[in-house]
C-alpha cells in the first residue's frame, strides 16, 4: 500500500472512530427491544468474538451471498457487495438495488473499496480466512457468520440470520422470515405425504466442465438444500463432507444412484449446463435410471443453494412441485 493510500485509510479510521459504531466498547448489550430502538448492541459471532456497536448498523457491506440475501430479506440494502453481478445471476429471492457498490470478488474482496464506503459493519463468512478479517477490523467492525455446518445446516442458517438481524436491529423481521419458512416446510411436508411420496429419494448436484472432463458436485445429507428436502419428508441419496455436506464425483460415480425412483435436481444459473450439454451423448449418463425415466430437473435460474430462508422457500416450492403431483 502506498503512503498516500495509507494516509487516506487512516483518515477513514478517524471518521469511523467518531461514527456510530465501534468494537472496543465492552458495555453489556441491552435487551433486543432497546437495540432495535437504536441503543448499543453486542453480537457474539461464529468466532466466539464479541462485537459491540453503539447502535444497530444501517450501512453494511456483505462479502458472501448467503449473508447478503439475509440482509436484503431483513430490509437492509447493503452499501457494498462482493460481486453484485454474480449475485444477481445466482440469487433472485432478494434482489439488490442498482446503487449497491461492487467491492471486489467474493474470494478476494478489496479492503480499500470496503473502507472507502465507511460502513458501520462488514458481514462475511468464516471460510474466507483470517487475513482479510484482521485487515478490515483495523477500520470497521466485522461480524463473521458460520456459513455452513453439515451437522445442522438449518440450525446454522437460523443462527446466522438471528445474529445478523440483531446487528442491524431487525429481530422482528427475522422472526417473521423464519416463521414463514417453517410454515412452508410444514405445508410442503403435508402435500408430499398426501401425495404418497413421503420417503421418496432425491439428489441435488451442480457441475462444471474442464476440457472434456465433467465434474459433478453432489449435495449430501448435510448440505442446506438437502436438509430442506429431508425436512419435507424425502430421503437424500448423496454423500457429505464435514462442513458443507458436499462431495465431488464424475459420471461413473453417479452410478451409485440406482434407485429407479430417485429424482436429481441441479443448478446451472450461469448458463453453463453441463448436464444437458456436456453429458448429452455420454453412454454412462444416458444409462442412469433418473435420466432414462425423465427424473432429471434443472432448477429455475437464480435459486441460491447456500442462501437464507427466502432461497430455502424457493427450493421447497420446486421439490413440492415434483413430488406432490
Amino acid at each position: 500500500m502506498t503512503r498516500t493510500r495509507f494516509t487516506a485509510l487512516i483518515a477513514v479510521v478517524a471518521a469511523l472512530t467518531l461514527g456510530a459504531c465501534g468494537t472496543t466498547e465492552k458495555t453489556a448489550a441491552p435487551e433486543t427491544s432497546a437495540s432495535a430502538a437504536g441503543g448499543p448492541v453486542t453480537i457474539t459471532d461464529s468466532r466466539g468474538k464479541e462485537i459491540t456497536l453503539k447502535a444497530p448498523a444501517t450501512k453494511v457491506v456483505g462479502l458472501e451471498w448467503g449473508e447478503v440475501e439475509m440482509l436484503v430479506s431483513l430490509g437492509v440494502m447493503p452499501a457494498g457487495v462482493a460481486d453484485p453481478k454474480g449475485y444477481g445471476t445466482w440469487v433472485t429471492s432478494a434482489k439488490l438495488d442498482p446503487s449497491v457498490k461492487d467491492v471486489g470478488a467474493r474470494g478476494e474482496p478489496s479492503v480499500d473499496s470496503i473502507v472507502a464506503l465507511q460502513p458501520d459493519l462488514v458481514v462475511m463468512e468464516d471460510d474466507r480466512g483470517g487475513a482479510i478479517v484482521s485487515q478490515l477490523e483495523k477500520f470497521v467492525p466485522v461480524v463473521v457468520a458460520k456459513g455452513s455446518d453439515a451437522t445442522d445446516n438449518l440450525g446454522r442458517m437460523r443462527a446466522d440470520l438471528n445474529m445478523i438481524a440483531k446487528a442491524v436491529g431487525k429481530t422482528t423481521e427475522a422472526e417473521k422470515l423464519l416463521a414463514d419458512f417453517d410454515t412452508a416446510i410444514a405445508d410442503g411436508k403435508k402435500k408430499i405425504a398426501d401425495a404418497g411420496a413421503a420417503g421418496q429419494p432425491f439428489a441435488i448436484a451442480d457441475g462444471w466442465k474442464e476440457g472434456s472432463t465433467v465434474s459433478i458436485r453432489m449435495f449430501g445429507k448435510g448440505a442446506l438444500v438437502s436438509q430442506i428436502g429431508i425436512q419435507l419428508g424425502l430421503t437424500n441419496a448423496g454423500k457429505t463432507d464435514e462442513a458443507w455436506g458436499l462431495g465431488q464425483t464424475d459420471v461413473e460415480g453417479m452410478t451409485v444412484l440406482k434407485d429407479p425412483n430417485v429424482h436429481l435436481f441441479y443448478n446451472a444459473s450461469d448458463g453453463d449446463d453441463v448436464f444437458a450439454d456436456g453429458l448429452a451423448s455420454n453412454a454412462i449418463w444416458k444409462s442412469l435410471p433418473f435420466v432414462q425415466k425423465g427424473n432429471l430437473h434443472k432448477m429455475p435460474n437464480g435459486i441460491w443453494t447456500f442462501g437464507g430462508p427466502l432461497s430455502g422457500k424457493q427450493y421447497i416450492d420446486e421439490l413440492v412441485k415434483t413430488y406432490a403431483v
